[in-house]
């Protein structure tokens, strides 16, 4: 068993890359999703994932596979894509989340039809579903520098993210803007979204930031302990699925969601606050 589990990272740098990146994505991802999932905005957080495919297509047809150029242009089509849908339910009779709707929609076809211009269909695999096993030193700072942002921002902001979360009437009655909140935590999904496909695609990207945080819903009710619980199943996927797919030349990408789908399904049926098991009263 030890053989099985830990030999594959003795024995190959990629494989060690591969985890370090999963570890950071870890850190910064899980609670972004958490936030995500007491604002009711995951769906949001899909839409956020395809959006920055447009950039990413700019950024391959400037520099061919570059992650840290793909990466850059990525988060400027996000942040464009979240203003414009700012803008469209701030200013017009639909909703922020059926105006990200139609952004993003536009966005994913824009991408792949700026891919396929210049690339073929494995480039546009390539970014769809991203390749963990294939980070190099460049991209894993750039996802560390990108966790270790998202930690600090949300420390100096937490507080009013929470209120504002959880009671926006009462922050608008004070006279804090929350809508400036807001938009600072959106640019936090648009970067670890960024961070998220330099190892696991536009397609995959979502998951290792949603996966964990809905099934860590089960088993907590504080947000800093459901912050933790959620790193814990992200890290625990990640490791669990570049060790299958060492051993059974599963994909790796898909192979982490897949360990994270099965955590959210487990913890659908036993968590311990609201799950099948212990329902509501």
């Amino acid at each position: 068993m030890i053989d099985f589990l830990v030999t594959p990272f003795e024995s190959y740098a990629f494989l060690r890359r591969a985890l370090m990146a999963c570890f950071a994505l870890s850190l910064g991802c899980a609670p972004i999703g958490v936030f995500l999932v007491l604002r009711r905005m995951s769906l949001m957080g899909d839409a956020l994932s395809h959006s920055v495919l447009p950039g990413v297509a700019v950024g391959y047809l400037l520099a061919g596979l570059s992650l840290p150029v793909m990466g850059c242009g990525g988060f400027v089509s996000g942040l464009i894509v979240a203003s414009l849908a700012g803008f469209v339910s701030r200013k017009t009779l639909l909703r922020e989340d059926a105006s990200f709707v139609g952004f993003y929609l536009i966005a994913l076809a824009l991408g792949a039809v700026l891919v396929s211009v210049k690339g073929n269909s494995v480039d546009l695999i390539h970014i769809l579903f991203g390749s963990i096993l294939a980070v190099n030193k460049g991209s894993l700072l750039l996802v560390a520098t990108i966790s270790s942002a998202t930690l600090v921002i949300l420390a100096l902001v937490y507080r009013p993210l929470i209120l504002e979360c959880f009671d926006p009437v009462f922050m608008r009655s004070i006279g804090a803007r929350g809508h400036y909140y807001h938009m600072i935590f959106m640019g936090l999904v648009v970067l670890n979204m960024v961070a998220a496909f330099q190892a696991l695609g536009t397609l995959m990207a979502l998951g290792m930031m949603m996966m964990p945080a809905i099934a860590a819903r089960f088993w907590a009710c504080k947000i800093a302990t459901l912050c933790a619980v959620a790193f814990l199943f992200a890290l625990s996927a990640s490791y669990v699925g570049l060790v299958l797919s060492y051993h059974y030349s599963w994909p790796s990408g898909p192979s982490i969601i897949l360990v994270g789908g099965v955590f959210y399904l487990g913890s659908l049926i036993l968590g311990r606050y609201g799950s099948l098991r212990h329902p509501r009263p």
